[in-house]
């Protein structure tokens, strides 16, 4: 044992001695003609920030940089005739990914070449609300620990829940089920594991980061190829596999242990692939937390190129998730937890393909894809299985997705058009038996249902670029409808949406965007049914969003940036609970199912803003970010009722984070979070201590006749993380320590109450007889450490 011990030492203090003063590293890709896809020969690429470092390609495209720095950078490619282009950030090391980049032709490029691009990119649809993630944010900002629901926190109109362990992610005012996820163009139904269904949070990602090359992050304006998104779209793009080498990269961190490869089968076809074994029960257990969550999930991508001009992908995602109660924790708030939390066992996968066709100025693609997802949630009165009289809740549910989708994009002169059309059939199952309390009496709902929806969809856009470049503008349109009573006539989803953008000069710019947007209400409100069998909603509507957005940028010097965007959102058609009288868009941020209950289309909402961002990156120095939002998020019952303050209207939500790049590879960033207090809804005790009530669903039951009436304080939180790591021949090792919450700041939530068990009338009758209650006073915070070791090799 002491001998082990002894070389550990000695292998520690050789890496923590270890320098890499002058060590560097290989870089190998190619540069295409995104239209002929050929390679391009005398293209220039270079290192972000030091024209000294870089080369030329050769003949057939091909480029071996020999001399590239560690840590994470862009690449600055131009050629004489096309458009400079700043590539998305790369991790540089002894495993340096194979990287491609497509230029595309630019007339007035054919006298001489002027290299300005902006790391701060938009696109000519979405010229506002897109922000992009690249390597340096998902690696190193502090507290997100490179979950990928938790980076997106950071950004404007990013809302958060204090002190808790969900990924809920709430965006300019809109609720948790508002929000679409894409991967290469294949749609993922959602990006948490023990998400909550009909909704999309959970406790902690399902996506390994390690694949993520980049990630188009839209607020607002969103691709008309993109549908069903009232509040955001998050677009994944992975890496491909390396066709030169087989890379291996191992992680073992705080919650998981992870393994990871990139390579080839062919100098074709090329893979990526990655599993991850969680014991986050260990952790959780730790912090005394009343549930322990247990996970493994995997994906792959496996690309290949028939030749020049036709492609074939294929990708898979999947998660098995297994949360057990931690019944040994004591105390009240455990108790209090304990009382109501489920257990939860759910399978989820995402199988997809693609084909690509280039075609010169045209490119067609089309996508398969196919997501399923088992859900299985039960819960027992105290948590005693051994009587089935215990039981509150037994709910099987399944979904299923099957979709197809063409899509078109032709360049034209100083136009891009694009076309499309989808397909998809969905299946959903849900048997359910549970506990209910509803008009002063206790009953069970029972029911079995199988419901199956066609839907269908197309789309068409246009965008233009001005010569100059100084004026873009797109116009798009999309029509979507289903087999569901209400939905098939496609004229009622008619979405259009436009975009301009004009740029005054180098510093200044001018961009806005308008559209309506529309989403299907979630499979568990559709598929719902009373005890008789009979569907419930059967009038349910798509759910609609009016929004617009208007925003300057100023950027005084090319990697310093300070904008200013306004945004509206105006919806309409959304379901309202018959239950409580409160709009399904206000719910969804709990363990459990969402939507599944007697639903009304007739709850409206508005919610406004401003948001103001500065950013500053230096290239292997700093990352500078600081976010301000100013907002409301209101809902009312129907047009004729008054506004109400939305679950989700903190009101301000400040964000200002530092990550600083220090010589012999080491770096320390900080992120602080403020946001405003949430609305709440007082207790009501008199129907809380019914013992008919508090057995239907052991928590206490709102008082909706003051919904939202009061208000939590704000909450900071401040969060450091500090990152080494070591770059060998032919290896890295790296490891990070990361705090949240290092203040150890508290948020204070209105006291709640649990059940003594003792009934202070036994004699009364059943429905009146009422349990002693018990204060529970809730107050969260503590800080939570993390660690984790990298070996990349």
């Amino acid at each position: 044992m002491k001998r082990y011990a002894y070389l550990c030492g000695v292998f520690l203090l050789a890496c923590l001695t270890a320098t890499t003063q002058a060590q560097t590293f290989p870089v190998q890709g190619r540069i295409i003609d995104k239209n002929t896809r050929q390679g391009i020969s005398f293209a220039n690429i270079y290192l972000e920030g030091n024209t000294q470092i870089g080369t030329a390609t050769d003949s057939i495209g091909k480029f071996h940089l020999t001399n590239a720095k560690p840590g994470i950078h862009r690449f600055v490619v131009s050629c004489i005739g096309y458009k400079s282009h700043l590539t998305p950030e790369y991790l540089i090391s002894a495993r340096t990914p194979f990287i491609e980049v497509e230029l595309e032709e630019d007339p007035q490029m054919l006298n001489e070449v002027t290299v300005t691009p902006s790391p701060m990119r938009r696109t000519t649809e979405s010229p506002v609300s897109l922000f992009v993630i690249g390597v340096q944010d998902i690696e190193k900002i502090p507290g997100a620990n490179r979950d990928i629901s938790r980076v997106v926190r950071s950004f404007p109109g990013v809302s958060f829940s204090p002190v808790g362990y969900r990924n809920d992610l709430i965006v300019r005012g809109g609720g948790p089920s508002e929000n679409r996820y894409f991967m290469d163009g294949i749609e993922i139904p959602n990006i948490n594991h023990f998400s909550t269904q009909g909704a999309s949070g959970g406790p902690v990602g399902i996506i390994n980061s390690d694949l993520v090359r980049e990630i188009n992050f839209y607020t607002g304006a969103f691709p008309t190829n993109r549908s069903g998104a009232l509040s955001s779209v998050l677009d994944f793009s992975l890496y491909n596999g390396n066709p030169e080498r087989q890379d291996f990269k191992a992680t073992l961190g705080a919650a998981e242990a992870s393994f990871s490869g990139s390579g080839h089968f062919s100098p074709r076809t090329t893979y990526l692939f990655s599993i991850r074994q969680s014991y986050l029960q260990f952790l959780f257990k730790l912090l005394g937390m009343p549930f322990l969550p247990n996970y493994i999930d995997g994906q792959f991508k496996i690309k290949t190129r028939l030749n020049d001009h036709h492609e074939l992908m294929f990708l898979g995602l999947g998660g098995i998730d297994r949360m057990k109660l931690n019944t040994d924790e004591k105390g009240d708030a455990t108790e209090y937890l304990l009382s109501y939390l489920p257990v939860i066992h759910q399978d989820t996968y995402t199988l997809g393909a693609s084909y690509k066709h280039y075609a010169g100025a045209h490119t067609q693609s089309v996508f398969l894809s196919h997501n399923y997802l088992n859900n299985r949630i039960t819960k027992y009165m105290n948590n005693d299985e051994s009587i089935e009289e215990n039981l509150m809740l037994r709910l099987r549910s399944s979904e299923q997705k099957t979709s197809l989708r063409f899509e078109n994009r032709s360049s034209i002169g100083q136009w891009i058009w694009k076309q499309g059309a989808e397909v998809s059939y969905s299946h959903y199952t849900n048997r359910t038996r549970q506990r209910f309390y509803a008009n002063n009496q206790a009953t069970w709902l029972d029911y079995d249902t199988k419901l199956g929806i066609w839907s269908w969809g197309g789309f068409v856009s246009a965008d233009y670029t001005s010569p100059d470049g100084h004026f873009t503008s797109s116009f798009g349109i999309r029509t979507d409808a289903s087999d569901f009573v209400n939905m098939r006539n496609i004229f009622k989803q008619i979405s259009p949406r436009i975009s301009v953008n004009y740029t005054f000069n180098e510093h200044w710019s001018l961009a806005g965007n308008a559209g309506i947007y529309y989403e299907l209400p979630p499979y568990t409100a559709l598929g719902f049914k009373d005890n008789k069998g009979n569907f419930v909603n059967r009038e349910l509507k798509y759910q609609r969003v009016a929004s617009g957005s208007v925003g300057v940028n100023w950027r005084p010097m090319r990697q310093l940036i300070f904008s200013v965007e306004g945004f509206y959102k105006r919806y309409t058609d959304m379901p309202l609970s018959l239950i409580d009288h409160i709009p399904l868009a206000c719910k969804g941020n709990d363990y459990g199912i969402f939507g599944n209950e007697p639903l009304v289309s007739s709850a409206q909402g508005r919610a406004y803003g401003v948001e103001l961002l500065a950013k500053w990156q230096v290239p292997d120095k700093i990352n500078v970010s600081a976010s301000l939002t100013l907002y409301q998020s209101e809902y009312q019952n129907n047009e004729k009722s008054t506004y109400l303050p939305s679950a989700w209207d903190n009101r301000y939500i400040l964000n200002m984070s530092c990550v600083w790049d220090m010589p012999r590879q080491w770096s320390i960033g900080g992120k602080l979070s403020v946001i405003g207090g949430s609305p709440y809804t007082p207790y009501d005790w008199e129907k809380s201590s019914l013992v008919e009530a508090w057995n239907a669903q052991g928590r206490p039951y709102y008082d909706y006749d003051l919904y939202n009436t009061e208000r939590l304080s704000s909450y900071a939180q401040l969060d450091i993380r500090i990152d080494k790591n070591y770059y060998f021949k032919k290896w890295r090792l790296g490891w990070y320590i990361s705090l949240q919450n290092v203040t150890g700041s508290k948020l204070k939530q209105q006291d709640a109450f649990i059940s003594t068990g003792t009934i202070e009338n036994p004699t009364s009758p059943l429905a009146e007889r009422r349990y002693t209650m018990r204060t529970i006073q809730q107050e969260e915070g503590s800080i939570i450490p993390s660690i984790g070791i990298t070996v990349e090799f």
